[in-house]
């Protein structure tokens, strides 16, 4: 692609929003973000001088403190010379930049990992060396970029060698790690042994030798290995080898053979390697490849030969591409953030071969579970399984980071590399959850408490639906809970196998049918003595409890069938909460239910209620809310801080509303004296102590409050939904039931698996 290559009308409308994203609403896609407070002169003492002295000579006494005391064992630089833009070739350093600042968005965004990125105007490669290294100080890794061949090679062997960071060129041994990858589980398939297959290779730069060099350390022979590059075969006879010209990467991959064309050597090959050009693997090439042949066609944008025409005459092909619109997507963003995420975790001072054997094995293996919420999203109506057309895991899979970091991690601890080896790599894999779900620090000491307990039973009242399944496999993995699903059984069965997930009714769950079971006579006839003053005959009770699933599943839970439930991902929430109300009921000591929903923001959590149940509390019940918000709050491990929220400020109103909430404080006090509480006050000052402190210097409320109470209804669902897009980027836990006489919580129709999940160990806890 150039400037003057001709568009069409879709090109065209696709250059104009990209040239438009990249404008607005700022210009380029990145920005350094301060991560201290700099609100006032003592901030500024901290951040520069005098204070920052202390951290630099601490440093300068132990340069390892740079770690703790600066972001360098966060950052990496994605550097080139824009000599080699994928699919835009020599551009030069300036044209290379959105891509070099797109690269950092994907480090930040699916490992946290910070990016600087560096373009450099300097084509020598021994000065480009000399100017990275003199960069360490600043770095804790370098990822180089879309730098030419051979020059990359030797760029990176010498940084590798002069700096003590891992210094990764992706183009290399990300497109190498992942087309692996594809290859071992490729082989699996059609069941050949790697140390036999045949490879037959075009291209021979920087990507296909790295490619190479890593499937031989999986066990692919040399002397099975056949590269073409623009003169033909490398082969002994050739005129730049027997002048002594080839350059060592091609030395290393020089074949005794009487082929010459790529055509010769795809004549009988197991497996096509393209890192070359488009249309030069043809279709009368893939006729002659060997039986159930895998072709890694990798050129962009258009690979060497495009999948339909494969398949056109060799149906029995599996094939890959660099293309996000054909299965089987060769993507390097599966690899890199990773690889340097578990890299500066343990301080490795280099990128080894062992490193990055760990990180192919582990995106293969990947690719044989069951796929995760996040790609069943993002893929809607494919069926994604281990298969000719699923051979490696998508880019939105998020396990990625919990599998490849770890592993690099020990890899790097066992060759020798990591500085700061990880004693615990179980709790290491735990932290890297932040980076999977917001929630996943946030809802940690629930989980924790959820395994250490005795296993319950938790009954999921929409059992069929795809999201309640995958939770429930979830559970099941992690030991959460044994999941009760309530659902037709054939349904349950289809959908279980359609998304390839494990779940065995009879060994590790159970299905209830709401057409039949043993035990609907006992519930209906219990929930006719429950509700026969309320005008449920015996008939209509039997009716009743066979028609809702919800109803089915408050009853095991009140007749001791289940320790738990879940509920509400479809229907009406009033519809459930009537059932919960009726047959469960309210537990002892408590004034009513109510619902509480936590919001993780950048700076703080929030828990609001009461979000859903009671329209007007009175200051009463408001009190008794605000009992059962910090008891759950609690759990979460957290210091409950409370605030009663009106429109008045400690007692600048008389309205009705505002005489209740400072009413529901003093009951509350009264209650929990120990917990650190105030109100009647609006939203700014629950969140700032300077704002209250103006108004109130003796409040018996210190630091921002954690949990806000909502005169009505209204009020909590509005704030709860406002805050929740504006600062929460929609990440939620909820809503909680409070005050239930059982462990018993509804959710609402966009409940996420992750959600499902995060309220399953919520029940467990409760129960």
């Amino acid at each position: 692609m150039s400037a003057s290559t001709p568009l069409s009308d879709a090109e065209q409308a696709l250059r104009d929003a990209a040239n438009e994203y990249h404008r607005l609403p700022s210009r380029g896609k990145i920005s350094v973000t301060p991560t201290k407070p700099l609100s006032n002169q003592r901030d500024l003492s901290l951040a520069y001088s005098p204070g920052v002295a202390y951290p630099c000579l601490a440093i300068e006494q132990d340069p390892a403190m740079a770690a703790e005391y600066t972001s360098r064992g966060n950052l990496v630089a994605v550097v080139t010379n824009g000599t080699a833009v994928l699919g835009l070739g020599d551009i030069g350093p300036l044209a290379s930049k959105p891509v070099m600042e797109g690269k950092g968005c994907l480090f930040k965004k699916f490992a946290g990992v910070d990016v600087f990125d560096i373009e450099l105007a300097e084509r020598d490669p021994d000065k480009l060396v000399d100017i990275i290294a003199a960069l360490e100080p600043t770095l804790g890794g370098v990822n180089l970029e879309d730098i030419k061949a051979p020059e990359c090679f030797y760029i990176e062997r010498e940084l590798s060698k002069r700096m003590n960071i891992p210094v990764f060129h992706d183009d290399q041994h990300g497109t190498a790690i992942i087309s692996s990858a594809a290859l071992l589980n490729g082989l699996e398939l059609v069941g050949k042994a790697i140390a036999d297959v045949k490879i037959a290779v075009s291209g021979a730069g920087a990507a296909a030798i790295a490619c190479l060099e890593v499937m031989v350390g999986l066990g692919v022979q040399r002397k099975n290995v056949y590269v073409c590059d623009s003169k033909g075969l490398i082969q002994s006879e050739r005129a730049d080898a027997l002048a002594g010209k080839l350059d060592e990467s091609k030395q290393r991959f020089c074949q005794v053979t009487s082929a010459r064309t790529l055509a010769d050597v795809v004549d009988g090959a197991d497996v096509f390697l393209g890192c070359s050009a488009a249309g030069v693997l043809t279709a009368d090439m893939v006729k002659t490849m060997a039986d159930k042949p895998l072709i890694l066609a990798l050129a962009n944008p258009e690979p060497e030969i495009r999948p339909e025409l494969a398949k056109a005459v060799r149906p029995d092909c599996i094939i890959a591409t660099g293309r996000s619109d054909y299965p089987n997507q060769v993507n390097n963003v599966l690899c890199f953030p990773y690889i340097f995420r578990g890299a500066l975790d343990c301080g490795a001072t280099k990128i080894t071969e062992a490193m990055k054997l760990a990180c192919v094995r582990q995106i293969a293996d990947l690719a044989k579970a069951e796929i995760s919420d996040e790609v069943a999203a993002a893929y809607p109506g494919r069926e994604l399984r281990f298969g000719p057309d699923y051979l490696i895991p998508t880019p939105f899979d998020s396990r990625l980071i919990l599998r490849i970091a770890p592993a690099v991690a020990e890899a790097a601890a066992a060759s020798g590399v990591a500085t700061r080896p990880i004693a615990d790599i179980k709790a290491y894999r735990e932290s890297l959850s932040q980076f999977v779900t917001n929630t996943g620090l946030f809802m940690r000491p629930l989980f924790l408490g959820a395994k250490a307990a005795p296993k319950k039973r938790i009954a999921y009242a929409e059992g069929e639906d795809d999201r309640v399944l995958r939770a429930a496999q979830i559970a099941v993995d992690e030991g959460l809970a044994f999941p009760i699903l309530v659902g037709r059984p054939d349904v349950i069965d289809t959908r279980i196998e359609r998304a390839g997930l494990r779940l065995k009714p009879g060994v590790n769950c159970e299905v209830v049918n709401p057409g039949k079971d043993d035990r609907f006579r006992q519930y209906y006839e219990a929930y006719h003595r429950l509700r026969a003053r309320d005008g449920i005959t015996p008939d209509l009770a039997k009716v009743v409890v066979r028609r809702s699933n919800s109803l089915i599943a408050t009853m095991l839970v009140k007749m001791g069938d289940a320790d738990g439930m879940i509920c509400g991902v479809i229907g009406r929430y009033d519809l459930h909460l009537e059932h919960i109300r009726d047959v469960i009921g309210v537990r002892p000591g408590a004034q009513c239910l109510a619902a509480l929903n936590a919001l993780i923001l950048d700076n703080h959590n929030l828990f609001i209620a009461d979000t859903f149940v009671n329209e007007d509390p009175t200051a009463e019940q408001l009190a008794d809310i605000a009992v059962l918000a910090v008891e759950e709050v609690q759990r979460f491990g957290l210091p409950p801080r409370v605030a009663f929220l009106s429109h008045s400020m400690f007692g600048s109103s008389t309205r009705p509303s505002a005489r209740k909430m400072r009413k529901a404080r003093d009951l509350f006090v009264e209650r929990m004296p120990h917990i650190p509480a105030d109100g009647e006050m609006q939203g700014d000052a629950a969140l700032s102590e300077s704002v209250r402190s103006k108004l109130l210097p003796e409040s018996t409320l210190q630091g921002s409050a954690n949990i806000l109470i909502c005169p009505n209804l209204d009020a909590a669902n509005i704030l709860f939904n406002v805050l929740k897009m504006t600062g929460g980027n929609g990440v939620t836990v909820g809503p909680i039931l409070l005050g239930a006489a059982a462990p018993v919580h509804i959710l609402n129709p966009s409940a996420t698996v992750r959600r499902i999940v995060n309220m399953t160990a919520v029940a467990v806890a409760h129960s």
